[in-house]
């Protein structure tokens, strides 16, 4: 959905149209598949990373409009919301000081975005769901100027035939609540990983991260609020599944899946042909070869790690793996750290992969997710089918050694791996993730949304990854 169109506004024949081009991408990228015309370089990474605007007083604002254009930075863009925006890196490769490179490229980045902000008299702020947050902010009134915007709503309201959105959440607390639009959707940042793949391996790799996802949202989680409800320690999860729901689909457009990758990644595109309704037909009238058609219904399909395929600059295609798990902040530091455990873990983990996908049945993979989403790193998951562990033992005496050899294995430098993931065995050790902070603060302060968040945003800006924050 990264791509803007010319209306939001579209006729059967569009929709007609776009189905035949979908068909003929399809059938090209099957060709590719067959005929193995994918580029590849190993180890290159990259990420993107979505934040809050937000007052002084901890309240979104939706400026995001004039905000990029003072910025003025190809790397930074529009998100669904007014008061939200996107941040890319380059892609780099993962070896020696990557890591450093990534961090300081990120600071730089972030550091440009509160300069501008502060200009406006905004700050930025990096959280899987805001606590201060209040449903009458996400109206239609504080969507993005932007046509992809307007006709995703439109489509997907259309296509519930006029029904609202419902809201659902059991936690420790529990939401109910309906929506006329998709602008829940926008109070859901995240970081979302990117990991070059080889065609070979890609399966695999696809497999690896959704059989990881437990153990990384465990680690990272950051959204336990919404709308003052004490819910998951990832909260952002169901929210974001709830968001865009059509209800006749049997096939949910976010999803953890259904089942194993059994042979290529080839499999995701066939069901997005077959299982996925178009929800944007937009006409890109440009060489079909560009699967320009099949990528943007791809982007409409928000699976939880999905394939996405992009171009070099001599126009070769390549694969790449799309980690959407994480939560955005809490800081810099924490979401490097956070993307090399992944990186970590994925390199250490290759070797495995067979094995565990026949240990670990889909469906216990699949409940795993859902469990460290419940209840972060107080979750208990089914490891190599041997039974219950407390992810908190499984991360410290399995998967952080794991991560640790696996960015050996990049050949990233040994203060790089130690700076890093570190802060991971640090916040697994001390318990306290983005969201345990967060509720350990209320539980000493009360519940009062707008301190808390001027609290996590003081916090935030002085640098420190969160398993030192102080209460």
């Amino acid at each position: 959905m990264g791509q803007e169109i010319e209306s939001s506004r579209f006729s059967k024949n569009d929709f007609d149209n776009f189905t035949a081009k979908l068909k003929q991408e399809t059938d090209l990228l099957r060709d590719k598949f067959q005929l193995q015309q994918f580029a590849y370089e190993r180890n290159i990474v990259g990420f993107e990373i979505e934040a809050w605007l937000v007052s002084q007083s901890g309240l979104p604002v939706p400026v995001n409009q004039l905000f990029l254009e003072k910025l003025d930075n190809p790397l930074v863009v529009h998100e669904l919301a007014a008061f939200n925006v996107e941040l890319n890196s380059e892609p780099l490769k993962l070896d020696g000081r990557a890591l450093t490179q990534m961090e300081k490229s990120f600071q730089k980045t972030w550091d440009a975005c509160r300069h501008i902000a502060n200009d406006l008299s905004v700050e930025m702020m990096m959280i899987g769901i805001l606590p201060s947050v209040q449903d009458r902010h996400l109206s239609i009134e504080n969507m993005s100027n932007l046509n992809r915007y307007r006709a995703l709503n439109e489509q997907i309201i259309r296509q519930r035939e006029g029904k609202p959105l419902v809201l659902e959440i059991e936690g420790i607390e529990s939401i109910q609540t309906s929506h006329n639009n998709v602008m829940l959707e926008s109070a859901c940042t995240s970081l979302q990983l990117h990991l070059q793949t080889p065609l070979d391996k890609a399966a695999a790799m696809l497999n690896l991260s959704m059989i990881v996802s437990a153990p990384m949202v465990a680690v990272s989680a950051n959204s336990p609020y919404l709308f003052g409800r004490n819910l998951w320690a990832e909260t952002r999860i169901p929210l974001f599944e709830q968001s865009v729901a059509i209800d006749k689909d049997i096939y949910r457009r976010v999803t953890f899946g259904y089942d194993y990758i059994h042979n290529s990644v080839m499999e995701c595109y066939e069901e997005n042909l077959q299982r996925y309704p178009i929800l944007v037909p937009i006409d890109k009238n440009v060489d079909p070869h560009l699967l320009n058609h099949l990528r943007f219904h791809n982007g409409t399909i928000w699976r939880w790690n999905r394939p996405l395929i992009g171009f070099d600059n001599q126009n070769r295609p390549h694969l790449r793996i799309e980690h959407r798990v994480i939560p955005s902040g809490p800081t810099v530091i924490d979401s490097v750290a956070n993307a090399a455990f992944y990186f970590g873990l994925i390199n250490g983990l290759e070797d495995r992969v067979e094995a565990l996908v026949d240990e670990m049945p889909f469906l216990q993979v699949k409940d795993n997710f859902y469990q460290c989403a419940r209840h972060g790193l107080a979750a208990e998951v089914v490891w190599d089918g041997y039974g219950k562990h407390p992810v908190s033992e499984l991360l410290l005496q399995e998967l952080i050694p794991t991560a640790r050899r696996g960015l050996e294995k990049a050949n990233v430098d040994t203060d790089e791996i130690n700076r890093y993931i570190g802060i991971i065995e640090q916040r697994v050790a001390t318990g306290q993730n983005g969201a345990t902070w967060q509720r350990n603060w209320v539980n000493q302060h009360g519940q009062d949304m707008l301190r808390l968040t001027c609290s996590y945003m003081q916090r935030q800006h002085e640098g420190n990854p969160v398993h030192q924050w102080s209460i």
